[in-house]
């Protein structure tokens, strides 16, 4: 192979890497996780990820991707809230009632 069809082939390569870095960046959707409930303190996690307090979930939320998920919520002296969600296309919101342990 010649000089030539390597420089050919050399800026054909760097065309195709250029093109590939200036296209638009493929967008990951995500959908937004929103609860709402007491106690605020209670720890959220999403499949098994803690993702921060009640309070701070109610109030700026969590980026799912698109599929299902599970949602936990737990406190000192209640029962586990545990919900299954599909995060799709509108946001997903849930009302977090947690049961007080009978004494």
């Amino acid at each position: 192979m010649g000089a030539r069809p390597l420089r050919a082939l050399a800026a054909l390569a760097a065309a195709a890497v250029w093109v590939a870095a200036c296209a638009p960046a493929r967008e990951t959707a995500t959908v937004s996780l929103r609860l709402r409930g007491e106690p605020r303190g209670a720890s959220v996690t999403v499949d098994d990820i803690p993702v921060g307090s009640l309070e701070i979930v109610a109030s700026r939320g969590v980026a799912l991707p698109r599929g299902v998920h599970y949602v936990t919520v737990v406190a000192p002296g209640y029962l586990p809230f545990d919900r299954r969600v599909v995060a799709e296309d509108a946001p997903v919101l849930l009302d977090v009632k947690l049961v007080p342990i009978p004494d």
